[in-house]
């Protein structure tokens, strides 16, 4: 596996316990997000370092760049539909042009001034954001919020075949993580290495309403 890993609490110790962070591994050139599917598309996807097979493109597909984010939805690959977990190495200037093209999933009126200009927005834009609670490894939910971006038209289509470096399967990785998890022994859970990602400029995720 490729992912730079660290103790679970090591990094615990480290990371905010509040407000809107990304939490990513990256390095000056790339940035890991990971996404669960299916065996079909998971594998093809890691075979091939790109998306395609049964993947599709007519609906949102969403990337998370935080792993524990990403396991509390999948439930640690064990969920139907999302038993493979990819990690996925996406060029850095490409994930700070999703940043600066995104529009959140809802309206805000500090950021859009009005309903009508936000879902004029929307309507241009290919890329979601959402905030959402981060979790503990157990499942229970964090003061610290996660993010998530969404991507459909063109947006996705450039991620699936253009900007992916690499697309590793993670998913024997995940499914030895969560019996420490299972037993509730966290000082024995290895997660990959993450820190705050950096605020591009020209962006304005961070700026919404108070938690």
């Amino acid at each position: 596996m490729h992912l730079i890993t660290e103790p679970y609490l090591d990094q615990a110790a480290r990371w905010p316990a509040t407000g809107r962070h990304i939490l990513a591994q990256y390095d000056d050139s790339s940035i890991i997000v990971y996404q669960a599917y299916r065996p079909a598309i998971g594998h093809f996807a890691a075979r091939t370092g790109y998306f395609g097979g049964g993947f599709s493109f007519s609906r949102m597909s969403w990337i998370k760049p935080n792993f524990l984010w990403m396991q509390y939805r999948s439930g640690w690959s064990c969920k139907p539909g999302q038993e493979v977990t990819l990690a996925i190495r996406l060029q850095r200037v490409a994930f700070d042009q999703l940043l600066a093209e995104a529009v959140h999933s809802t309206y805000k009126e500090a950021i859009y001034g009005s309903e009508a200009a936000w879902k004029q927005r929307v309507a241009h834009s290919d890329v979601r954001l959402q905030w959402d609670p981060d979790h503990h490894p157990s499942g229970a939910r964090l003061e610290r919020r996660a993010i998530q971006l969404g991507l459909r038209g063109e947006a996705l289509a450039h991620y699936a075949r253009e900007w992916i470096l690499e697309i590793e399967d993670i998913s024997d990785f995940v499914r030895q993580q969560y019996e420490a998890v299972r037993l509730g022994d966290y000082a024995r859970l290895i997660i990959p290495q993450e820190q705050v990602y950096p605020q591009p400029a020209h962006t304005e995720y961070v700026q919404i309403e108070p938690l």
